[in-house]
């Protein structure tokens, strides 16, 4: 994407106000100050510029935006630096509703900017805008959802690969306040590898910070953002098999020999489906998807779990899909229900997310359960466990 100022900025985003309104609707800029004729960079705040517009229907009702442009914004700064400066802006022009003129907003940023009733358009497409006078009310997501122009981003990490899948399930399992340390060495992971990613998740809203202490985390968005970044059956290689005698008793078998498979290859969990029942009886079972370590060679214990619990392989028709672990991380944290080892919540949460099918909905509702039931938290690092530790 081309660079351009902030006069250009706003020039182009009232030209596309404009173009949405249509025939008839008048879009006026005008000094913030002095409310004088169209001066459109009159007002200069180092890395935005400000202006009053007034947005006149063709039935002659009118009402004001307070205009304001940005090169760049995280939904941080839309806290702590754009929502006190829209306070100050408001004493010259009273209950001004406010348009945010980008040449992108991030899917983060602009569920922000709609949390707070702040209007915004972009210039790749993204534009939500609600005034009450005269009424208008435009959503339209059809802009870019990645940056197109991530230039001078490069340094900032994204939510890809098992090493983030480490911090981002320790940040949702365990409550806040903790510091980076202490979060590097319960994850297994450079202090400074920690210390990036966490500049992201606070440039994106994700954590808020006192200082150095991490003192909230936004755990439901941190989970949504990391699946953006993650597939269930594409970072982990699957088998398909059929259990000729049916799930149940695929369930019954695994609890029976629980102990001498995982004696044999290590730690194994349930998720997806089967295991999102066990929560939510309303979920529907499918699939039964059951995590087994990577171990050596191309498929690891994939065969000998599937020849333990009695299952044929099949490229069709599957009922029962074995996952080679891509990160030992799925494995941490495990529940216990009835005998049989399921993945932690916050796993199931991403795995479903993920997967195919209903999963994603049921992934949604999860959730929500998990927003109203919070025992599943763990209070600090120190009563954190780990399985198979």
């Amino acid at each position: 994407m081309e660079v351009m100022d902030e006069t250009e900025l706003l020039e182009r985003g009232l030209d596309a106000l404009r173009d949405l309104l249509g025939p008839g609707w008048q879009v006026t800029p005008s000094n913030v100050t002095t409310g004088g004729p169209a001066n459109i960079a009159t007002v200069d705040t180092g890395d935005d510029t400000d202006l009053v517009v007034t947005v006149r229907s063709p039935d002659g009702m009118q009402g004001q935006l307070l205009g304001e442009a940005k090169r760049s914004l995280t939904p941080a700064q839309v806290r702590t630096a754009l929502t006190p400066k829209v306070n100050l802006m408001r004493k010259f022009t009273g209950d001004a509703a406010i348009l945010v003129v980008a040449p992108w907003l991030s899917p983060r940023t602009r569920s922000t900017l709609e949390e707070l009733g702040y209007a915004y358009l972009d210039l790749t497409g993204n534009t939500w805008i609600r005034l009450n006078r005269p009424g208008v009310f435009i959503d339209r997501p059809l802009g870019a959802q990645q940056d197109p122009s991530p230039r001078g981003r490069s340094h900032r990490q994204r939510l890809k690969g098992p090493k983030v899948g480490r911090l981002v399930r320790l940040l949702t399992d365990v409550a806040p306040p903790y510091r980076a340390l202490d979060l590097a060495l319960a994850a297994d992971l450079s202090q400074a590898y920690v210390s990036r990613l966490l500049e992201t998740l606070e440039e994106d809203g994700l954590i808020t910070r006192s200082g150095r202490l991490i003192v909230d985390v936004d755990w439901p968005e941190l989970l949504r953002a990391r699946a953006a970044q993650y597939v269930l059956l594409g970072a982990n290689a699957y088998v398909g098999t059929i259990a000729p005698a049916g799930i149940e008793a695929t369930l019954k078998g695994l609890r029976a020999k629980r102990t001498s498979i995982e004696q044999d290859v290590g730690p194994v969990a349930v998720t997806g489906p089967w295991a999102t029942k066990a929560v939510t009886p309303t979920a529907v079972a499918g699939q039964l998807m059951l995590y087994v370590p990577p171990g050596p060679g191309k498929e690891g214990p994939l065969d000998q779990v599937a020849a333990s619990l009695g299952l044929l392989r099949s490229d069709t028709g599957a009922n029962v899909l074995l996952l080679r672990a891509a990160d030992p991380v799925v494995f941490e944290r495990r529940r216990d229900v009835t005998g049989v080892p399921h993945v932690a919540l916050s796993q199931l949460v991403l795995d479903n997310l993920t997967g195919p099918g209903r999963m994603p909905a049921e992934g949604e509702a999860l959730i929500e359960r998990m927003r109203t039931h919070d025992d599943w938290r763990r209070e600090n690092l120190t009563d954190l466990t780990r399985s198979g530790s």
